[in-house]
């Protein structure tokens, strides 16, 4: 099961946004801004970047996630967002005891297949042990651990990276498991940021969906 904690955030996000995007235009430096402001100023101004598209200033609020109970599959997935930092549970140092991995829900829900995947994962697990016990450094007995292999991993991702990873993961269209992280981490982000985050997610929820062809079944997207 995946976990996921919002390990850190930036101070109150929302308003230092507000103050770096009120800078450019103020006689006054932004640490003034940032204690003058209201806070109906700064959502008001927040709204306004974010349906304008200026986003440079959102990029000065971060957040930092730790999680656990995603496969390797998806990591490689989630590293592709290259505007963020990571720190991942090496395989090439940690001598693993227990192997969790991760069943894909469709494989789940079949008794057959399920039973079929333990079987091959287990085959895995047991040479993996048998070439460490061998001497084998766990660099290269790792070689033979497969995709479904469980991994813990620290992220960092500014604002404005966390909206286009909202925009691509959350759509129906994203794997099943970065999906699914991916909307945890967004309810996460929504109590922190909501003004930043009111609209994050897919974008058929701002517009026309951009899957063409690949579209899901949903009615509004056609239109937005």
């Amino acid at each position: 099961m995946v976990k996921v904690e919002l390990l850190e955030h930036t101070p109150d996000p929302e308003r230092t946004i507000a103050a770096a995007a009120r800078l450019c235009y103020a006689p006054i430096g932004a640490d003034e801004l940032f204690e003058k402001m209201s806070d109906k100023e700064v959502t008001k101004l927040i709204g306004f970047l974010i349906g304008a598209g200026h986003l440079s200033a959102v990029e000065h609020a971060s957040f930092t996630f730790a999680i656990e109970g995603i496969s390797r599959a998806c990591t490689h997935q989630l590293v592709r967002h290259r505007l963020a930092s990571y720190n991942q549970q090496s395989q090439r140092y940690v001598r693993f005891g227990n192997v969790d991995f991760i069943i894909p829900p469709a494989v789940r829900r079949d008794d057959t297949l399920r039973e079929e995947f333990e079987k091959q994962m287990e085959i895995c697990v047991t040479a993996y042990h048998r070439l460490l016990e061998a001497g084998i450094e766990p660099e290269d007995a790792r070689y033979i651990l497969p995709q479904s292999v469980e991994t813990k991993i620290v992220m960092t991702m500014n604002a404005r990276e966390l909206l286009h990873f909202f925009t691509l993961r959350c759509c129906t269209r994203a794997q099943w498991e970065i999906r699914f992280l991916a909307l945890k981490m967004l309810k996460m982000v929504k109590k922190t940021a909501p003004a930043v985050f009111a609209n994050a997610g897919p974008a058929c929820l701002r517009g026309p969906c951009p899957e063409g062809e690949m579209m899901c079944d949903r009615p509004w997207k056609k239109t937005g």
